[in-house]
C-alpha cells in the first residue's frame, strides 16, 4: 500500500504526529542496515512475523498492481533531494549522439548508484540512497529492473506498517540469495530443496515521507554469490512477477487472447474455461493436453494453480513388472516441455502466470487432430451439437425426395447403370420385396449425384427387373489400389436362406485391419450373373487384377473366377470353411464345451502339414467325428483350404480376416429379407465409415507412439523404422523366436549356402538356402511367400551370416508405414 499527497492532507494533527514518530524510529532503525542484514538469519520471532511478504507470495498478491498505471519511473516518480542531481528521462539530452551512444553501451560491470541506464523497456535509474519514488510499487519495479540487468532476483523482505492507518512505513527488499534457509524444515524431507541463500547483504530499504512518496534510506549492491546469465534472466522469479504483473495490464487495456493464443497474464472465469481455452489452442496447433499438477487449498479445498501440459510431457517411469508383458504400451513421453499455468487471483478469477509454446517433437496433421484424445470430447461435443441440425437436413431431405417421384429427373441422363448388353435370358430366381427395387435405384442415383466419382451397375433379368447390383465408391477403389493384391470373395450369407446374398469383395490392409473394396446384391446366382459380376468389379479398378483370390467351395463361382480371371492363384478361404463347419456341427457345442476351441486351433494354428493331420485326427478321436460325412468330405479337399497347404500362394496372412465374424453380424438382422433395404444399406455405409476411422486412429497412432523394442538390436530398430507396429510385432515375435534356433549342418555349393536349422530341443529341421551373390533367403516354411514376412529360421541364417539390416526385398511394401504413399 503506498500513500500520496492526498492520504497525508486527511491525516488529523494526532495520528500525524503519532506516524512521524514511528516513521522517525523506522528511520533511526536504518542507520545501521548493514549489521541488521548481518543477523537476518538469527533475528526474533517478532520479526520474522512483521516480514509478511518473501519470495514465496503468491502471484495473485501482485495483481493488486494492475490498477497502477505507470510502469516506467518518470520524473514525478523518481525524485532525487538537492544534494544529488535530478536526472530523469526528460531531462537528458537523449539527442546528443555522444550521451546516447554512452547510455546504450553501459555494461553490467560498470552499473553503479544514481546512473541512468537503458533496457527494452526504456530509461530507468539505478538506486541510490535519496532517490524518492511515488509508492512502493514504483520502487520495486525499478529495482527489479536493475536486478534483471546485472543477473539476480530480488524479494520482498522485512516491512513496517503504521499501527494507527496500516500503511506501509518502510520497506526492505532483499535479493533472493539472501540469508539462510532454516536446517529443522530439511531434517524429514525425502526430496530436499536446493540449496539457494547464501547470505547475500545486497538489499534496498525505503521509507515513507511526510509529503507521501518512498524514499532510499539504505542502498547495498555489493553481492556473495554469481549473477545469472543475461539470456536466462527472465527466467528469475522476481522477472517473472514483474512480467506477469505487466502482462495483466496489458491485459486489462487490451482483448488478449481474441485470437485464440494463450499470452501471460490473461485472464478466465473458471479452471475448465482455462482448460477449454488451451484445448482448443493445442487442436489448432496439433497436439493433446494433459491436465497434469494441481495445488489447491488447504482451507476450503479450491483449486490454487493449476499446470496443463503437452501429452508427450516427461517421460514414463520404468516399472519392474514390465519385464514380464508380453506386450508393453507404446512410448509416448519423450519430455516435452509445453505448458499452461494458471493461478487464482484475489477476485476469484484464474490468470495465466506461464506459458511455454515450444515442442520437442513434431506436431500432428490437421486431418488427424480429431484422433487425439483432449480432441475427442471436443469432437463429441460437436456431434451432439450437430444431431439436431443433421435432423432437420433430413427431414428436408424426404420432402425433396417425396417431390421427385422420379430421382431420375434429378440426375446426369448421361450415365447409365444399366447394363443391357448383359441382359440375363432368365428370369431371377429371388424376388424382392415390393418396392425394393426402385429404393435401391433411387439410392444409388443420389449417391451419384453427391459423388460423381461413386460407380453402381446393375445387371437386369429377361423381365428387365434388378437381378444383381455392384456397387464401389473413390476410397474403396483407393484401398483396392494399395491393398488389392490379395482379395477375398465373400458369399458366407449363402449359408442363411432367410437373407439376401449380400457379397462383398473384401481385403486386408497394412495394419492388418478389414477393409472393403467394393459389394454386390444378387438375386440370381448363376455362372454368367457371377461373370458379369467379376467383368464390373474389373471395370471400375480399372482393369487392374488381384495376384491372389479367396472364394468359398462353389463351383459356380469358381468357373466365373476361371473365365474372368484365370491367371491369378485361387485358393478357398479357410474362414469361409470354418463357418460352415460352425453351422454343420452346430449340436456338437451342447456335449462338448471345448469342441469350438479345438476346431479353431485345427482350422487356423497349423502350418505344417504332419501338425494338421495330427490335429485333425485328434478331434476326431476326442470327440467322436470319424463316421461324420461333412467333416470327411471336407478333410480330402483340404489342400485347397488349409493353411498347411498351397503355401507359395500369397494371402497377407489370412487370420487377419477373422475380424468378418463381427462383420456378419453386425449385418445380418438388416439381410434379412423382412427388413428394409434402405436400412441395410445404410447400416453397411456406417460401418465402412468406422473401418476408415479405424485405419486413421492407427495411422495417428503409428505416427505418435514406436513399438518397443525386446533390447537394443540394429535389426530391429531398422524393421521398426520400416513396418507398421502391428507387422513389427509379428516381425518381432519370429526375431525372438529365432534366438532359440540352433544350425545343425551347412552345405556349401558355390555361392549357395544350405542350412539345417531347428528350434533347440525339437527334432523336426527346416531347409533354409542363403545365395551370397545374390543376398536372398528362402526357408522350407515358406512363411514369407505365404503371409510377406520372414520366418524365424531364415532371420537366424541373416544373423549367422553376419546380416544386420533386413535386406529391402524382404520387406514388402503393403505391410510398411508408406503402403499409401
Amino acid at each position: 500500500m503506498s500513500m500520496g499527497r492526498s492520504g497525508h492532507d486527511i491525516l488529523t494533527h494526532g495520528k500525524n504526529s503519532e506516524f512521524q514518530n514511528e516513521l522517525h524510529e523506522s528511520n533511526r532503525a536504518d542507520v545501521d542496515m548493514g549489521e541488521e542484514c548481518k543477523s537476518s538469519e538469527t533475528s526474533s520471532p517478532e520479526k520474522s512475523r512483521e516480514a509478511t511478504e518473501s519470495d514465496s507470495d503468491s502471484w495473485s498478491g501482485s495483481a493488486s498492481s494492475v490498477e497502477k498505471s505507470a510502469v516506467e519511473i518518470n520524473g514525478d516518480e523518481c525524485q532525487a533531494p538537492p544534494e544529488i542531481p535530478l536526472v530523469n528521462k526528460y531531462e537528458m539530452n537523449v539527442d546528443s549522439e555522444q550521451e546516447s551512444q554512452s547510455l546504450n553501451t553501459v555494461s553490467v560491470d560498470v552499473l553503479g548508484p544514481g546512473v541512468p541506464v537503458k533496457d527494452g523497456k526504456g530509461l530507468f535509474m539505478i538506486p541510490a540512497v535519496g532517490m524518492e519514488f511515488e509508492s512502493e510499487e514504483h520502487a520495486y519495479k525499478c529495482y527489479s529492473r536493475c536486478a534483471v540487468m546485472e543477473g539476480f532476483s530480488i524479494r520482498k523482505d522485512l516491512v513496517n506498517k503504521s499501527r494507527v492507518t496500516g500503511a506501509v512505513v518502510s520497506r526492505r527488499f532483499t535479493c533472493y540469495r539472501q540469508g539462510y534457509r532454516p536446517s529443522k524444515h530439511t531434517m524429514n524431507t525425502r526430496k530436499p530443496r536446493q540449496e539457494t541463500r547464501t547470505g547475500c547483504l545486497a538489499h534496498m530499504t525505503i521509507a515513507w515521507q511526510p509529503y507521501g512518496k518512498f524514499r532510499v534510506t539504505n542502498f547495498e549492491n555489493k553481492h556473495n554469490h554469481e549473477f545469472v546469465n543475461p539470456s536466462t534472466a527472465h527466467l528469475l522469479p522476481s522477472q517473472k512477477r514483474l512480467a506477469f504483473v505487466e502482462a495483466v495490464e496489458a491485459d486489462l487495456a487490451s482483448s488478449s487472447g481474441a485470437d485464440g493464443v494463450p499470452k501471460l497474464g490473461i485472464g478466465f472465469e473458471s479452471e475448465d474455461h482455462a482448460y477449454e481455452f488451451y484445448n482448443s489452442y493445442a487442436g489448432q496447433v496439433g497436439f493433446s493436453v494433459r491436465k497434469d499438477y494441481v495445488n489447491r487449498s488447504k482451507i476450503d479445498g479450491a483449486v490454487v494453480s493449476r499446470r496443463f501440459t503437452c501429452f508427450r510431457e516427461g517421460f514414463r517411469q520404468k516399472d519392474k513388472r514390465d519385464l514380464n508383458i508380453k506386450r508393453p504400451r507404446k512410448e509416448t513421453r519423450i519430455g516435452c516441455l509445453a505448458q499452461l499455468v494458471i493461478s487464482r487471483q484475489s477476485d476469484g478469477s484464474y490468470r495465466v502466470t506461464n506459458f511455454e509454446e515450444k515442442h520437442n517433437h513434431e506436431l500432428v496433421a490437421a486431418c488427424r487432430i480429431r484422433m487425439l484424445r483432449s480432441q475427442k470430447q471436443l469432437v463429441a461435443a460437436q456431434i451432439a451439437e450437430g444431431n439436431a441440425i443433421e435432423g432437420r437436413k433430413i427431414q428436408l431431405k424426404s420432402a425433396y425426395e417425396v417431390s421427385c417421384n422420379l430421382i431420375g429427373d434429378c440426375v446426369d441422363h448421361e450415365y447409365d447403370p444399366v447394363d443391357q448388353r448383359s441382359k440375363l435370358i432368365s428370369k431371377r430366381t429371388r424376388e424382392m420385396r415390393d418396392g425394393e427395387a426402385e429404393k435401391i435405384q433411387q439410392y444409388f442415383q443420389s449417391k451419384k449425384v453427391k459423388n460423381p466419382s461413386f460407380f453402381y451397375a446393375i445387371q437386369p433379368d429377361a423381365d428387365n427387373q434388378i437381378a444383381n447390383i455392384f456397387w464401389t465408391d473413390a476410397k474403396m477403389v483407393m484401398d483396392y489400389s494399395d491393398f488389392g493384391d490379395v482379395l477375398c470373395f465373400d458369399t458366407t450369407y449363402r449359408i442363411n436362406k432367410d437373407c439376401r446374398l449380400f457379397s462383398p469383395f473384401v481385403g486386408v490392409n497394412h495394419h492388418k485391419q478389414m477393409v472393403i473394396f467394393g459389394a454386390a446384391l444378387l438375386y440370381h446366382e448363376t455362372v454368367d450373373s457371377f461373370k458379369w459380376l467379376f467383368q464390373k468389379f474389373l471395370e471400375a479398378m480399372s482393369g487392374k487384377k488381384p495376384k491372389t483370390i479367396l472364394t468359398d467351395q462353389d463351383e459356380i463361382v469358381s468357373e466365373a473366377i476361371s473365365s474372368i480371371l484365370p491367371d491369378i492363384n485361387q485358393r478357398v478361404c479357410v474362414w469361409h470353411v470354418y463357418q460352415r463347419a460352425l453351422k454343420q456341427l452346430s449340436h456338437m457345442f451342447i456335449g462338448s464345451p471345448t469342441f469350438v476351441n479345438d476346431l479353431l486351433s485345427c482350422f487356423f494354428d497349423h502350418e505344417e502339414e504332419e501338425d494338421f493331420i495330427a490335429s485333425w485326427n485328434h478331434m476326431m478321436d476326442l470327440h467322436g467325428l470319424w463316421d461324420n460325412e461333412w467333416l470327411n468330405k471336407i478333410f480330402e479337399t483340404r489342400e485347397q483350404w488349409a493353411i498347411a497347404y498351397k503355401r507359395h500362394i500369397f494371402c497377407a496372412d489370412i487370420k487377419s480376416m477373422q475380424p468378418r465374424g463381427s462383420f456378419i453380424l453386425n449385418l445380418k438382422k438388416y439381410l434379412k429379407f423382412d427388413s428394409d433395404v434402405l436400412s441395410f444399406l445404410k447400416q453397411l455405409g456406417k460401418m465402412v465409415n468406422d473401418w476408415h476411422y479405424k485405419e486413421l486412429e492407427a495411422n495417428y497412432d503409428m505416427s505418435q507412439n514406436m513399438p518397443k523394442l525386446m533390447g537394443d538390436v540394429i535389426f530391429l530398430k531398422h524393421a521398426r523404422d520400416a513396418y507398421t507396429p502391428r507387422i513389427f510385432d509379428l516381425f518381432q515375435q519370429e526375431y525372438e523366436t529365432c534366438l532359440n534356433i540352433v544350425v545343425n549342418q551347412c552345405i556349401e555349393n558355390g555361392s549357395l549356402l544350405e542350412y539345417k536349422v531347428s528350434i533347440y530341443g525339437q527334432p523336426r529341421e527346416y531347409t533354409v538356402s542363403y545365395n551370397l551373390s545374390k543376398n536372398t533367403v528362402c526357408c522350407s516354411c515358406m512363411k514369407f511367400e505365404f503371409i510377406g514376412v520372414l520366418c524365424s529360421h531364415a532371420l537366424k541364417v541373416l544373423d549367422y551370416s553376419n546380416i544386420r539390416l533386413l535386406p529391402s526385398q524382404y520387406i514388402l511394401k503393403r505391410w510398411t508405414r508408406e503402403a499409401r504413399v
